[in-house]
């Protein structure tokens, strides 16, 4: 059993394969955290701590870890619930009233119900464990059963406590075009705050913590979490007085207060949390299985064409067939249209929300391009902004209510356009007939789904920053549940909604509007530590690049984009006779490595080299592959040594390098590596390798083997 319980000592134990984490049950009627690490064996050895005041400005409730404090008498800690009754008070007393096991398919699910002192306020801490990821996670859902409505001013989903000062926190920063720039910092005293106020974009950080004890890609002491979760989050991370470091995260408390009506309850969203002592490669390893087994549909992404570089606004049907028809030479199975194709759109002021078919740019309707791409058999996929509207739109003119707006304050545009506000009922029956009546009406086999500003005038409501992303969850899974075919694409302005909340509903992340081949290395480094590769959409655009201005090769940027699910964005009208070909090439040389790429383990390989090599593998049964990049040579034009990770020992591998085949045993190619010497700047390679003896089809070496 992966929850074992100790009735003597009211303790909980969870575990997964190789960690466990646990808590108990205190004489106060207290919930409070005991232990986070490798796995343990028997609940009833974990003793509950006598606890005792340090001064009176250090009270039990203040020193006590507890897995969900409350905002409530002498605590002044973080805390992870503030709401406020009827009759003005604003604390919570909470009292342990039991808990229940249930078993739900290969998941185990505890519950643990808490009361209020006083008022008919319930709370019940949910936790799931999946022991075959080593993951686990929490959530908590209040309920009000009282004649009178709470507000909840503050609600994250949990917290967390490890046993130790001075840990090393990660997380990303950014901006539009500078999405998920990894950054590490020491912790120390006082409090590390991430999170995102806009309602839709998370640009600037990602809804989750790892914190580490000086760990390297395959030692050392992992802790982290995942909030699943878009839009508005917070998370807390500090240092207390006491010789630990807390972490918590959940709904961001910012312009935040929820009504809950009597009878009402309501879900926070969960955290998806786990332990490694095997540094971060087994942290990623874990949440990519799991993203992929457990939370994405099955199958692998197709090759997409989009249209955007080619023609921007400028979209007409006999261009984009002839677009079409270039993109399937070079091995493209899905054509995307991207912006331009509806209403008055001729640039970004007008057209949002009036989802027709221009008819100056498809005289004989969308049916006469889709008709063209299916006869070259390929799918079909159309780039929409949902939430939004334009003010010049037909949509705004005949319902100038449905924004989000003060009745007394102008309205903000932003990229010229207005947030439809989901909160309304009708707003959402709007949006989600609009998209049905496209995907019923046209043979549609990809959405791209972009949002491109951040919400402001969030009207007299302060839950919307919650019920607006619940309110594009429910949309997307109900198209989705009518259209099941559909893959959904999560843009917002770039990378913007990238996050465990909307994997899942939406298929495919778009990382960023950045597509500049050197670039997208460090974002694609940083996302793959929590993110699964196959979501990431990656693709090879025209030069120089509209945002670094800088020109790289062509192979440089198909090796950079094939390390996710690839897409091409350039012009392709323009290239020349070695362009298609090195693209027919690189594409049907993507197809055969797919499965590694987009299904396999991925590794992030360390470079010895004063040169700043950029190197990956991925390994998928008995077949692998190495990605390595320089983008420039530095003083001494050094070379690199790889060492390769995740072989068998003892087993023999090949690998098709660029000098030709070398074959070694698996110990030798993770201990001693492989010499690798590129040269140059924008220099990279791609070589394969395969276990001797491999039932699996071998790599056809004249298409799929190493390029440089």
């Amino acid at each position: 059993m992966s929850i074992a319980v100790s009735r003597e000592n009211e303790v909980f134990l969870l575990s997964t394969k190789s960690t466990s984490y646990a808590f108990g049950i205190d004489d106060q009627g207290l919930v409070r955290h005991l232990y986070w690490g490798r796995r343990l064996e028997r609940p009833e050895e974990l003793e509950m701590p006598v606890l005792t005041e340090v001064s009176t400005n250090d009270p039990v409730l203040e020193i006590t870890p507890e897995e969900f404090p409350v905002y409530g008498g002498l605590r002044y800690k973080e805390h992870c619930l503030k709401a406020t009754f009827a009759d003005g008070t604003r604390e919570v007393v909470y009292r342990y009233c039991g808990y229940e096991l249930a078993q739900h398919e290969t998941v185990q699910e505890l519950v643990l119900h808490l009361k209020d002192a006083h008022y008919d306020f319930l709370l019940d801490l949910h936790y799931k464990v999946y022991p075959d990821y080593d993951l686990m996670e929490r959530s908590v859902v209040v309920q009000n059963q009282s004649a009178q409505p709470i507000t909840i001013q503050q609600l994250h989903s949990g917290q967390f406590h490890i046993p130790y000062e001075g840990l090393n926190f990660s997380n990303v920063h950014g901006h539009w075009g500078a999405e998920q720039q990894r950054f590490v910092q020491k912790v120390g005293y006082g409090a590390i705050v991430i999170e995102n106020r806009r309602g839709i974009s998370t640009h600037n950080h990602n809804p989750y913590f790892i914190l580490d004890r000086d760990a390297t890609e395959t030692s050392g002491e992992v802790y982290f979490g995942a909030l699943r979760m878009s839009g508005n989050f917070s998370g807390v991370v500090r240092q207390t007085q006491y010789g630990e470091t807390l972490a918590q995260l959940g709904l961001n408390p910012h312009d935040f207060a929820l009504e809950l009506q009597p009878g009402q309850s309501f879900e926070a969203p969960a955290i998806l949390y786990g332990y490694s002592h095997r540094g971060f490669e087994a942290m990623t390893h874990n949440l990519h299985r799991f993203a992929r087994q457990r939370v994405m549909r099955p199958g692998l992404r197709p090759v997409l064409y989009n249209s955007w570089e080619a023609t921007e606004f400028a979209v007409n049907c006999a261009e984009q067939i002839k677009l079409a028809h270039k993109a399937k030479e070079l091995g493209a199975e899905l054509f995307v249209l991207d912006d331009g194709w509806f209403g008055q759109r001729h640039g970004i002021d007008n057209g949002l929300g009036d989802w027709y078919v221009n008819q100056d740019k498809f005289p004989h309707g969308l049916e006469e391009l889709i008709d063209a791409v299916k006869g070259l058999d390929m799918k079909f996929g159309l780039w929409v902004e949902p939430e939004m509207v334009n003010p010049k739109a037909q949509l705004y003119q005949d319902h100038p209510d449905w924004i989000y707006h003060f009745d007394t304050r102008t309205s903000d545009t932003s990229r010229g356009q207005y947030v439809l506000n989901l909160a309304k009922e009708e707003v959402q029956r709007f949006v989600y007939e609009t998209m049905d009546g496209l995907l019923t009406r046209y043979d549609i086999d990809y959405i791209k789904w972009d949002a491109n500003r951040p919400i402001s005038q969030t009207c007299l409501r302060q839950d919307i920053w919650v019920t607006h992303i619940r309110a594009v969850y429910d949309i997307v899974t109900r198209l989705k549940q009518k259209h099941p075919h559909v893959l959904f694409e999560a843009c917002a302005s770039g990378g913007g909604r990238i996050d465990y909340g909307i994997l899942g509903i939406f298929d495919d992340f778009w990382t960023s509007d950045n597509t500049d081949a050197c670039d997208r290395l460090s974002i694609q480094d940083a996302y793959s530590y929590l993110y699964p590769i196959k979501a990431m959409r990656a693709w090879v655009t025209d030069c120089p690049n509209f945002l670094s201005q800088r020109v790289i090769p062509l192979s440089f940027r198909y090796h950079s984009a094939m390390m996710g699910s690839l897409g091409i964005g350039c012009n392709i009208l323009k290239f020349t006779p070695q362009d298609v070909a090195l693209s027919r090439q690189m594409i049907a040389q993507y197809k055969e490595i797919r499965p590694i790429v987009q299904e396999g383990d991925f590794y992030r390989l360390d470079n010895p080299s004063p040169n700043r090599y950029f190197l990956y593998e991925y390994l998928k049964g008995e077949q692998g592959l190495l990605f390595a990049f320089l983008p420039q040579s530095r003083v001494g034009h050094r070379g690199t040594t790889v060492r390769l990770r995740g072989l068998e020992e003892d087993a023999r591998y090949t690998v098709h390098t660029p000098q030709g085949d070398v074959t070694k045993s698996g110990r030798c190619l993770m201990q001693c590596g492989l010499p690798l010497h590129l040269h140059g700047d924008y220099a990279s390679a791609l070589i394969p390798f395969t276990k001797e003896g491999s039932s699996e089809t071998p790599f056809d070496t004249q298409s799929g083997g190493s390029t440089t």
